[in-house]
């Protein structure tokens, strides 16, 4: 395809502020691949990782962020088992916060017409890691005690949708009163404020001194810590992240009294094809009976990304931010 494309670049230097926006070519996409036209690309805390140069994935520079988009398929590649027009959310390395993009074929997921761009950007990776934290990995059943922390960021949204269309009972922690009231619209049981309550002591009286069965913790530092003291027996802590920017040492004590598992979630298209495939497929149906709807904040258009990238990492936002590639409404 010829043609040129606006595109967000992260230089030789590091950080946001170092962030440029440029033109280039429209790429071609190979034969198990999509050119994509982006009309919502969604931000993640391992964006500002890559941008700052500390994240596993270390691509060379100059390169272009974004990880998660939703768009239309303008050429689909021979053997990529789609046409164009199709629309399609899906995860790329790197290269989402662009009006175009390359995404693989088995990263893509078939997006139908009753769920739009900004909420299909939202589903490739923070409900993708939602769901094979809690439905693959700890084997969520109904009746279970689920505390998921940072409970009104992205992940943690997609987490209480998840455990609640489960079947559990969901304890979901926040920051101050207006987060505890997402949360609690999102099908929290219980919502507690970081700010005013010991969360472990609300854990345990909410859970007649049991526990919970399940933590998901994507924050890291003094909440695994605090993690520990209201995990119930055999319980499993889920470790998802650390945007604290605290690695924590986690206590094997603890891990042995209570007979309990901490387990790291990660996972990928090429390790993980399979499982990733149910999740979505899961996650597509979900949506589609609204027992799950992506909570979005899509107030940005293309030239804001670096405040996003600003708002993200001030942890000020609520569910799943989102770049509105196109004009207008997505």
């Amino acid at each position: 395809m010829t043609g040129s494309m606006r595109l967000w670049q992260s230089p030789e230097e590091t950080g946001i502020a170092a962030l440029r926006q440029v033109s280039a070519a429209i790429p071609d996409p190979g034969d198990n691949e999509l050119l994509v036209r982006v009309e919502a690309a969604a931000l993640n805390f391992s964006d500002l990782l890559m941008i700052d140069g500390m994240y596993q994935i270390r691509p060379d520079r100059p390169f272009t962020p974004g990880q998660e988009i939703a768009g239309t398929v303008v050429v689909a590649g021979s053997a990529s088992g789609f046409v164009p027009d199709a629309r399609v959310a899906g995860k790329v390395l790197w290269g989402g916060f662009a009006e175009y993009a390359i995404v693989r074929a088995d990263m893509a997921i078939p997006l139908p017409d009753s769920i739009g761009a900004a909420a299909g950007a939202a589903l490739p990776v923070v409900y993708t890691t939602a769901m094979v934290a809690l439905v693959e990995d700890a084997n969520i059943k109904p009746g279970d005690t689920v505390l998921i922390h940072a409970a009104a960021g992205g992940v943690g949204l997609a987490a209480v949708q998840i455990a609640k269309a489960c079947g559990a009972r969901v304890i979901a922690a926040a920051t101050g009163p207006e987060k505890r009231a997402l949360v609690a619209a999102n099908g929290a049981d219980v919502a507690i404020d970081y700010k005013a309550e010991d969360f472990a002591e609300v854990v345990m009286a909410a859970t007649d001194g049991k526990g919970a069965d399940i933590i998901l913790d994507s924050v890291g530092g003094e909440i695994t810590a605090k993690s520990l003291r209201c995990i119930a027996w055999q319980g499993q802590l889920l470790i998802v992240g650390f945007s604290s920017g605290e690695i924590p040492k986690i206590a094997a004590n603890r891990l042995l009294l209570r007979r309990a598992t901490a387990r790291g979630i990660y996972w990928d298209h090429d390790r993980d094809p399979e499982m990733v495939s149910r999740c979505t497929e899961k996650l597509i149906a979900l949506c589609l009976d609204r027992s799950i709807k992506p909570v979005v904040s899509d107030g940005y258009g293309f030239e804001d990304l670096p405040r996003a990238l600003e708002d993200l990492r001030a942890s000020g936002t609520v569910g799943k931010l989102i770049l509105n590639v196109l004009d207008g409404e997505v």
